[in-house]
């Protein structure tokens, strides 16, 4: 690939000559490095591993003029004027020690997409929060087709910022962007000023990259920084509401809150299975506006209902009408492994959320279900579970257990539901999976749920969540046509 061509309004002059050292190939760094080097920049990659792929990757970069130093991620380049940063880089990585001594900024790539945007671009809504980003924001990105925008779904969902910035042949002349970001991309975007913008919730996740529960949460809170028009938060998590007080918004700009219950003034909420609006009505004392019905939700757990409201919340503070919110909701269809419904053998429902990879994932998805054959384990990432197992023990009917750390599990069973059945599978070959699905075959009942919901990350047992959620699936339909999984 050549380097990307860069609309003619963009600032190419600033960028002339300019020496900025990129931290990280992989699916950001690249892109950006492409993007520096076509706006005339002199780009430096500097790269830790100094593996095939990355060779690979850097014969393809050097082919193009940008200079790639593999093996070397500590080092300042000399004369380096700028870093921009892959996500993954931590903020105490010697790399950014060194550019802070000499005076250097570092910019993610969702900063570098947000200065590069030209004259008229479109407004961001941005959606941030420990679980549900993905889900909202294509359900945001629903609502605002069904309104007749032109729109994308970009950012941590997987679609580049600086494509949907800068690529006007793929993409056009966007209306406005649903954003997604991780608290990655935002330790590293300073500058970044959304229209509106929503964390969904906060529960302890990456402590590891930042080093503490306040600074993971602070990070979040950047998304709300130069809002236009609405800091939306959960009214049921008063960390997020924290986090609006704090921010500095433009003047004018209004909390707005969602929540499973019926909505205060200034909040979107649920009155007797209909979304209703009570924040971006006339007036908000008196008055709500019918949005949807719960059952225009996919699927209707009570978390997803959450993701709808802080998603129509958002399409609501760019003005989209109430029609499009229920057509758009109507239209969405979730993402593989999120509370995806596989079969139903015998009367027993079998359901995949392989995606619920940490303790308040899993803890939203059980409570979407009762009674509940729970198959969990994996990488816990440092975390506990006596607290989703005291929660979720009265919807337990079973419990199987697979993974590296499943022992977490079953200690806190033993602790807060021990009249609970447990199979401990002490195994992690490629029919895990299979021997698991049979195990929670036969503790169910007609009536019962069997949900994949691992609360712990994948790796130990499997490339990813995806390939764990089709592991999962598999089996369950070898089930339904064979009676073995």
């Amino acid at each position: 690939m050549g380097s990307r061509k860069v609309s003619t309004d963009q600032q190419v002059s600033d960028w002339q000559g300019k020496r900025v050292t990129v931290a990280g190939l992989g699916v950001s760094g690249i892109p950006a490095a492409r993007v520096l080097h076509g706006l005339g920049a002199v780009v430096t990659v500097v790269n830790d591993g100094d593996d095939e792929r990355s060779r690979a990757q850097a014969a393809e970069l050097e082919a193009e003029g940008i200079a790639v130093r593999l093996g070397d991620g500590a080092t300042l380049p000399e004369g380096t004027e700028l870093i921009v940063t892959t996500p993954g880089w931590r903020p105490d990585k010697p790399l950014f020690a060194a550019a802070a001594e000499a005076g250097v900024e570092v910019w993610g790539d969702v900063e570098l997409a947000w200065r590069l945007r030209g004259p008229g671009a479109a407004p961001w809504l941005a959606v941030t929060g420990t679980n549900g980003k993905t889900t909202t924001v294509r359900m945001l990105a629903s609502i605002l087709e069904a309104a007749g925008l032109r729109t994308a779904a970009v950012g941590n969902i997987g679609v580049s910022l600086l494509d949907a910035v800068l690529d006007r042949e793929t993409y056009g002349d966007l209306d406005v962007l649903a954003v997604e970001l991780s608290s990655y991309q935002l330790h590293w975007a300073p500058s970044l000023r959304a229209h509106s913008a929503a964390v969904l919730n906060l529960a302890p996740d990456h402590l590891d990259w930042h080093g503490s529960m306040e600074a993971y949460a602070a990070d979040k809170g950047r998304i709300y920084e130069g809002n236009t028009v609405a800091c939306v938060y959960n009214a049921a998590d008063k960390a997020t509401e924290d986090l609006v007080r704090e921010a500095d918004v433009e003047e004018g700009c209004r909390a707005i809150g969602f929540t499973l219950a019926t909505p205060g003034p200034s909040q979107l909420g649920v009155v007797e299975g209909i979304l209703v609006d009570r924040a971006f009505v006339e007036n908000r004392q008196k008055q709500a506006q019918e949005l949807a019905e719960v059952a225009d939700v996919n699927p209707p757990a009570p978390h997803n209902i959450a993701n709808a409201l802080a998603a129509a919340a958002l399409a609501r503070a760019y003005g989209v009408e109430p029609r499009a919110v229920r057509d758009g909701l109507r239209a969405f269809r979730p993402d593989p492994h999120r509370i995806e419904l596989v079969e139903e053998i015998e009367g027993v429902v079998y359901v995949d959320d392989s995606k619920a990879t940490n303790t308040h994932a899993a803890e939203a998805s059980l409570a979407a279900y009762d009674p509940i054959v729970w198959i969990a384990g994996g990488l816990a990432k440092g975390a506990t579970f006596d607290e989703l197992v005291s929660r979720s023990a009265k919807r337990l009917r079973g419990v199987v257990l697979i993974g590296a750390d499943r022992a977490l599990i079953r200690e806190a069973l033993a602790r807060h539901a021990p009249e609970v059945p447990v199979v401990d599978l002490d195994r992690a070959d490629t029919g895990a999976m299979s021997a698991a699905v049979r195990e929670a075959a036969g503790l169910a009942r007609p009536g019962d749920t069997v949900l994949l919901a691992p609360a712990c990350a994948s790796m130990d047992m499997f490339a990813n969540y995806n390939k764990r959620g089709e592991a999962f699936a598999d089996a369950v339909r070898s089930l339904a046509t064979t009676g073995r999984a």
